[in-house]
């Protein structure tokens, strides 16, 4: 395949083909019509569908997550734009309790067919409540499907995939990844839940990264391979519902589990997947596992600070030489300049 887009470009064209297939699929948030167009990734919608179908909004998480479930009670297929997760705390009970809850509480009757688009990373010191990974939030409840694409190809199945779906989808996107670049199909296609990917092979640890840190996990990867240690890369892509059987089959082979997360590390996404492992493989003798992500600390704003605060591919290959090597062969490895222009590629 030689047609090449943006993680950005391909969430555009994920909306606008939907968008021309479907007219009840509708965009809809805070400055999706600004010329900035939430990063690209609007961008041209409005002039082509008109005012009706993509529209800004107030400042108000609550009201408009309201809006977006009456919308998707009513018949449409609404794609509900937040330009940070920080504030979909405006929106919990909305979330949580009706957008979650109705096709329960109706006995199947009526159906909440609606994405919620939001973005989380750190860039441009974004700081305390402009950075958090609260994804784990929307895991713990039944009634929402989570996830969180990596790669430009998954970006666009997975967008196509949640506003196809009869119930609530969160879709998270790191602000990092909207300018990682990789093969993308111009036809629709689907990336539906319930298959993880194995983006690297390797005999001696699993390394499981969520989102950007996906790419992190890539690179260390590399870092690995120059002092004899193969790691065994999965990105889990749709984070509820989960594929662990992957995550399994791979930690049966290894005996080690790393996962790294872009949230804090207590009651957070790794914490769930090491305890289903764990679960799931009582008797492999020897077992290790490690979680890494945030400390318990409020996320900082300059940039020597998040040098700390965010794990990277160095600090990742250093933690899973320790498990291996032991704690006393200290190791970081120098850092590689080939490595900082990798290019995420997915599946092909």
């Amino acid at each position: 395949m030689d047609r090449t887009l943006s993680y950005m470009e391909a969430v555009r064209e994920a909306a606008d083909q939907e968008m021309e297939r479907d007219p009840s699929v509708i965009v809809f948030g805070l400055d999706v019509d600004d010329p900035k167009a939430i990063q690209g990734t609007t961008r041209g919608l409005a002039d082509k569908y008109g005012s009706d179908r993509v529209f800004g909004t107030p400042l108000s998480e609550d009201a408009m997550t309201g809006v977006a479930i009456g919308m998707a009670l009513s018949g449409l297929r609404p794609i509900h734009v937040h330009i940070r997760m920080d504030f979909l705390m405006l929106a919990m009970n909305q979330l949580v309790n009706v957008a979650a809850k109705s096709r329960y509480m109706y006995g199947g009757q009526v159906c909440v067919p609606m994405v919620v688009r939001c973005m989380i990373g750190k860039s441009w010191g974004q700081g305390a409540q402009h950075s958090q990974g609260l994804y784990s939030f929307f895991m713990h409840v039944p009634g929402l499907k989570v996830v969180a694409p990596t790669t430009p190809f998954d970006a666009k199945g997975c967008l196509i995939q949640a506003i196809r779906d009869d119930n609530p989808v969160i879709y998270m996107e790191h602000r990092l990844l909207h300018f990682q670049k990789g093969p993308v199909p111009e036809e629709l296609y689907s990336v539906a839940p319930g298959k993880a990917r194995v983006t690297a092979s390797g005999d001696d640890v699993t390394l499981v990264g969520i989102s950007y840190m996906q790419v992190e996990c890539q690179r260390a990867h590399y870092y690995l391979e120059t002092v004899g240690i193969g790691a065994e890369v999965i990105d889990p892509i749709w984070l509820s519902p989960l594929d662990v059987d992957t995550i399994v089959e791979s930690v049966k082979k290894t005996k080690r589990l790393c996962v790294v997360d872009n949230g804090w590390t207590t009651c957070g996404a790794g914490a769930e997947i090491i305890a289903q492992v764990t679960e799931r493989l009582p008797d492999l003798n020897g077992l290790q596992v490690l979680r890494m992500g945030f400390a318990h600390v409020t996320c900082p704003t300059t940039p020597t600070l998040e040098d700390y605060f965010y794990p990277n591919a160095r600090t990742i290959a250093c933690a899973v030489h320790g498990m291996i090597r032991g704690q006393d062969d200290c190791w970081l490895p120098d850092e590689r300049e080939d490595l900082k222009a990798i290019d995420f590629k997915g599946p092909f």
